[in-house]
Formats: structure tokens, sequence, C-alpha cells
């Protein structure tokens, strides 16, 4: 079961209904109207504190703090690779440009699965003067440390322009994900 903007009010295993009001974030619409998106979510609470602090490193479009909420084992998928990427440093590393290289980035839903330690959130950006959606899937531990993150884009060129500009800048910093374990 998957609680979200359907205003289903599932309760998580802990009791708790809601998210904490720290949890509360600016977002826009699909019409691009700032709306607040608040209480919609029930995740365990170490994955919302990390979710929280995902958020404010996202809009800072500043991933130094990723490590702090990121497994040191956390398995990356990216739309523009095939094999995943393993551990920290290329999570960082890999999203820390992708923020950089995406324009008028922001988040428009979100949904969790009913256990409370599995996210989904849909963005739109541009990239290289491309629209682009996606959604990140974010999978926590109980310590709220994520394990997974599996990004997925389209149109197809939107990902293209993802793929060109990340290779400027990671051809020699990362190799491909083949070879990263």
């Amino acid at each position: 079961m998957v609680s979200g903007q359907t205003g289903r009010r599932a309760r998580h295993p802990s009791g708790n209904t809601a998210l904490p009001r720290s949890c509360e974030h600016a977002i826009r619409n699909s019409k691009g109207e700032e709306t607040t998106m608040t209480g919609l979510l029930h995740l365990h609470p170490a994955a919302a504190a990390s979710l929280e602090k995902w958020h404010a490193m996202i809009a800072r479009k500043d991933l130094g703090d990723l490590p702090s909420i990121a497994h040191p084992e956390v398995v990356f998928r990216l739309p523009t690779a095939f094999n995943p990427y393993h551990g920290i440093e290329a999570l960082v590393l890999t999203m820390s440009n992708v923020v950089q290289i995406f324009e008028d980035f922001s988040y428009h839903r979100q949904a969790a699965t009913a256990d409370g330690r599995n996210v989904v959130l849909e963005f739109s950006a541009k990239v290289g003067g491309k629209m682009a959606k996606g959604i990140d899937f974010i999978r926590f531990d109980d310590d709220g440390k994520i394990v997974e993150l599996e990004v997925m884009m389209r149109p197809l060129s939107g990902a293209q322009a993802l793929a060109a500009e990340m290779a400027k800048r990671l051809s020699r910093a990362l190799p491909a994900s083949s070879e990263v374990r």
C-alpha cells in the first residue's frame, strides 16, 4: 500500500500517522505554483529525518552532508548507466554534479510505502534546454540511511542531455558503472 497525495491516512507500524511539522517543505505543482506537502507521508522516524535533510540539500544544491544519510554500501542506479554504482563516493560525486546540471528543478509529488522505509519523489527539470521529468526511488534502512537510490527520467532527449553533460564532467573521475563495486 502506498500513501501519498491520495489523502489516505495509512498508519505506520510505530503508530505514527503523519510527518513531524519539520518535514514540511515547499514544492511546485505541475502548474508551477508553490505548495507545501505535509502530513501525506507516513515514514519511519529515521527515514523522515533523512528525507528532510535530503530536501534541504537539494534546495541548497549542496550535497556535502549526503554521507551522513547514506549507507556506506549504497546502491545507486542512474537512467544513463546500465549497471548500478556502489558506495557513498560514487553517490556524492554523481549527485553533486546532477544538482548543478539541472535547471529549474522541483519536486511535485511524493509517496511512501506502508512500512515507511521507501519513498518515491516525482521531479521536473531542464537539462541543456530540454525538459525532463523523473522519479527518485529511495529506500532507507532502520537507521534512516539511504541503502538504494534509483533515478528514472523521461523523455529520452532529457536523459541523453544529462548523460552528455555528466560525461563531460565525470568521464575521468567516475569509472564506467560496470567497473564500480
